[in-house]
């Protein structure tokens, strides 16, 4: 049945056209009985006149969807021969309530406006030219009215049609609209964010070649009153220079294309130990945080460093902005041997997670986004989502040794 269903539907022309050809046949059967039984009908009953007239109308029934302006037009102009010709209606003139509903919910306004004038005019024109013999003149008009209302229902009907279809078409472009603009304004963070990534690395750069200068200069300096140190200098000095490469790998592997770099001063960046600040910052705002160090500390990267200062920043601010009255947050540093862990979570009453995804810390980025793009840069991982039984939960995982 499906089938046949969607196959109806992808030909409606066939389906039209069989209500044509069934309408016809009732019509000629019609007729045949009464031109038998003899009665006195009103109208012609010359079948030259009467088949062209019903095939006509039935014409109108099976083209109606292909071309309704034209079959409207056809409608009015063999509805004008029949009252001409004198031929009386017969089933097949159900085609003008046909066409009146098909115009008024897909034709042309001018179309739609001419088939309502049309249809209020077609039940006083039949009644004028084959009034009832048996019924009084208040019969006849409330027969004109009866016959009427069936006109202004297929208009009306087919109207409210045409205007529900135009406002589910606008609700649609709408949706595919917005849908644009939300990639486009996802796109723009992505970009935004990564300029900002950019400009961080830089300082991360600029501040490994400055200890690494510091370190060439003392080493020049004690090069030949103590050795030790200047050996120790240039191994600091070594190190320095492969994580300054390897954080400048990642930015040209993630930054394709050019950033121009803006103008201002560069400030230190944030690293873990300046998370204890951050959090007492939470504290002092009214946020209980649970903060715990498993693991032992020891030198991280600089780009490693600041991804986890700004995952965490960000979580708590997510937390304060959506987790509702009294809430509460953890946060777990944890150091593995080849990667550091970051476990963030609330028990707030949380917020879709839509509101994470487009909110950032300062209520216009794009908190999980820019998080993400932060992760990568380190070639790390990163989940977030809802926990079970409400609040929020971030969990991120960043190693220690540079991704190549």
């Amino acid at each position: 049945m499906q089938r046949l269903y969607d196959f109806l539907r992808r030909h409606p022309t066939w389906v039209d056209s069989f209500w044509a050809v069934l309408l016809f046949g009732i019509s000629v059967m019609s007729v045949a009985v009464r031109e038998e039984g003899g009665q006195d009908l009103p109208g012609t009953s010359s079948e030259a006149i009467i088949v062209p007239v019903l095939l006509l109308l039935g014409l109108v029934i099976a083209l109606r969807r292909r071309m309704p302006e034209k079959m409207l037009v056809l409608a009015i102009v063999v509805g004008l021969a029949q009252l001409v010709l004198n031929v009386a209606p017969t089933p097949v003139n159900f085609a003008f309530l046909v066409i009146t509903y098909t115009v008024a919910a897909t034709g042309a306004r001018w179309a739609s406006r001419l088939a309502l004038g049309a249809g209020l005019c077609a039940a006083p024109l039949a009644q004028t030219r084959w009034p009832e013999q048996d019924s009084s003149v208040l019969g006849n008009v409330a027969l004109v009215i009866f016959l009427t209302v069936p006109f202004a229902l297929a208009w009306v009907l087919g109207d409210s049609i045409r205007t529900r279809r135009a406002y589910y078409e606008q609700l649609e472009e709408r949706a595919t609209r917005l849908e644009k603009e939300r990639e486009a304004q996802s796109k723009v963070a992505v970009a935004a964010e990564r300029a900002r990534i950019a400009r961080e690395l830089h300082d991360v750069v600029a501040h490994n070649v400055s200890v690494m200068v510091v370190q060439a200069d003392g080493a020049a300096y004690v090069l030949d009153s103590a050795p030790d140190q200047a050996k120790k200098a240039l191994e600091t000095i070594s190190s320095t220079g492969r994580q300054a490469l390897a954080e400048m790998r990642r930015l040209l592997g993630v930054l394709r294309t050019g950033e121009h770099q803006e103008s201002g001063e560069y400030v230190p960046q944030p690293d873990v130990e300046q998370i204890d600040d951050l959090i007492q910052q939470c504290r002092s705002s009214g946020l209980p945080v649970d903060f715990k160090v498993e693991g032992t500390p020891r030198p991280l990267p600089s780009g490693v460093e600041l991804t986890a200062y700004r995952i965490v920043q960000e979580a708590l601010t997510n937390t304060r902005k959506h987790g509702g009255p009294n809430t509460g947050a953890s946060v777990r540093l944890v150091y593995f041997d080849d990667g550091l862990g970051l476990l963030v979570e609330d028990d707030g009453k949380g917020a879709p997670h839509e509101l994470y995804e487009d909110g950032g810390a300062d209520g216009s980025g794009h908190g999980l986004i820019g998080m993400r793009e932060r992760v990568g840069m380190v070639g790390g991982t990163l989940d977030a989502g809802p926990r079970p039984g409400g609040g929020f939960r971030i969990s991120a995982l960043l190693p220690l040794k540079p991704a190549h």
